[in-house]
């Protein structure tokens, strides 16, 4: 029962990890994902989150298998 989940972008140069697996909790949310892989290094205020490549919230639940994604906001010009 594992989580699949990936960094982009500057999230990855500052964690140094673009992805890895961490085993799954019954009831664990995005937040708690996020916490477990970064050892409770603070989110970022701007963060934005994805579960199986749709847009989330931190307190969305995650279901064992799921990919989760952390990356900043997309800015464009």
């Amino acid at each position: 029962m594992t989580l699949k989940v990936r960094f982009f972008a500057s999230l990855r140069e500052r964690l140094r990890l673009s992805d890895c697996s961490v085993p799954y909790e019954q009831g664990m949310t995005v937040e708690q994902v996020w916490n477990t892989v970064t050892s409770q290094t603070p989110l970022p205020g701007n963060l934005l989150c994805a579960v199986n490549m749709e847009y989330v919230s931190l307190l969305q639940s995650v279901s064992d298998g799921d990919e989760v994604a952390f990356f900043p906001p997309v800015t464009g010009g």
